[in-house]
């Protein structure tokens, strides 16, 4: 995300799909160990179940202000035809002015060092934001330190990599993809290690930095959402075409002992 935002690998594809295709959340077993202060456990979410997962949750009932021209409602996340499904609509109430709501999916547990993983197809359509990453912040009581994923839905042929330290960011990279990420499901993954963060698409290293690298553990989230007043970073929102939907069909994370 930019500076002035609020909040918001390698595995082969093979590998990443030799697991059991079915939907599971964290055992009771891995929650004791993040409860003792133990490295966080791995886990690979699907959607199929077609219910919020246990362990994760949806934002509801508030906004975070510019550039977000969204309210939060969980009533925006749905579950589709075996995917997790973010909605960009109208929001009839114009509650705290804003005239739009989004959905934002996010994990009620903090996870470090490790392999971030989703497949995701984004939104694409002037003024939105379609994404995957880790966040924690003033709101957790931490700094706020973060990783991104962004597909600009003014144009989804590419991604933007982002992260924060301690609330310094200015690391925005943008990353021809070679495909329209709006047109079908690909693989983002991200890496991140102690001295560096590995940016990956389709299994393939697209990106990697090694300074002022983040430290705090962070929650894995993932929204859609419309942007005002950053015109010239995602374009004017066009809403002639709501509501618009991005969809996942799998997360994952691996944790790394570091």
């Amino acid at each position: 995300m930019k500076k002035f935002a609020k909040t918001a690998a390698v595995l082969s594809l093979a590998a990443i799909f030799s697991v059991a295709p079915t939907a599971f959340d964290l055992a009771p077993t891995a929650l004791a160990e993040l409860a003792a202060g133990n490295p966080s456990p791995g886990f690979y979410l699907t959607f199929r179940q077609g219910k919020m997962p246990k362990d994760f949750e949806a934002a509801h009932g508030w906004t975070n202000g510019n550039p977000f021209n969204v309210n939060w409602y969980n009533k925006n996340v749905t579950f589709e035809n075996g995917c997790l499904q973010l909605i960009i609509d109208r929001d009839p109430t114009n509650a705290n002015d804003v005239p739009y709501s989004g959905g934002e999916f996010r994990s009620k547990n903090f996870f470090g060092y490790g392999r971030y993983e989703c497949s995701m197809k984004a939104i694409k359509n002037d003024g939105t934001v379609s994404s995957f990453f880790t966040y924690t912040g003033p709101s957790d009581n931490n700094p706020w330190d973060e990783i991104d994923f962004e597909v600009l839905g003014k144009d989804t042929t590419k991604v933007q990599f982002n992260y924060f330290r301690d609330g310094k960011g200015e690391h925005e990279y943008m990353y021809d993809l070679g495909f329209d990420a709006s047109k079908d499901f690909h693989v983002y993954s991200f890496e991140w290690h102690k001295d560096c963060i590995i940016w990956y698409v389709d299994g393939k290293e697209a990106h990697r930095v090694n300074e002022s690298i983040p430290v705090t553990k962070a929650k894995i989230m993932m929204n859609a959402w419309a942007g005002k007043n950053v015109d010239e970073w995602l374009k004017p929102f066009k809403d002639n075409k709501l509501p618009l939907v991005a969809e996942y069909e799998w997360i994952k994370f691996t944790p790394f002992n570091e």
